[in-house]
């Protein structure tokens, strides 16, 4: 038997994080203690609105949703909305939102989508040049 996440404030489930969910978190709102790996701070924020009841079983106003996703709104910036599937028991943060409705303390995104954007068309600049890597860049 599969064990049951707990009621959204009624209790902390266990946390992972995609890596797409870190890379999204790492470029949009940035590590608070300057961590190279943001998993552990999405681990502890997405926890903490968990137990705190900052959960909608309903995608937000504007977007559409899976069936089965749980959207946790940040407590720290209220404009940061985490996905998040039940993976058996554990909570599994798939991506983030940003809500640019409900603009956390730094009065919306703290970094600009033009410059996240122009980002794009350089990414192949950066694939790693090892033999073995080739062709396994990112996007590919």
């Amino acid at each position: 038997m599969t064990p049951a996440l707990p009621r959204p404030g009624a209790g902390t489930p266990l946390v992972a994080v995609t890596d797409h969910a870190a890379e999204r978190f790492r470029q949009r709102v940035g590590s608070r203690t300057g961590a190279v790996d943001v998993k552990p701070e999405v681990v502890a924020r997405v926890a903490r609105a968990w137990a705190a009841g900052r959960v909608l079983d309903r995608a937000p106003a504007g977007a559409t949703g899976a069936r089965g996703s749980h959207y946790v709104r940040d407590a720290r910036d209220r404009g940061v909305l985490y996905v998040c599937r039940d993976a058996d028991g554990e909570l599994l943060v798939i991506t983030l939102w940003e809500d640019p409705d409900a603009a956390g303390p730094a009065g919306g995104p703290r970094v600009p989508r033009r410059f996240t954007d122009a980002l794009k068309d350089t990414d192949h600049v950066v694939d790693d040049r090892r033999p073995e890597d080739r062709g396994r860049g990112r996007g590919r």
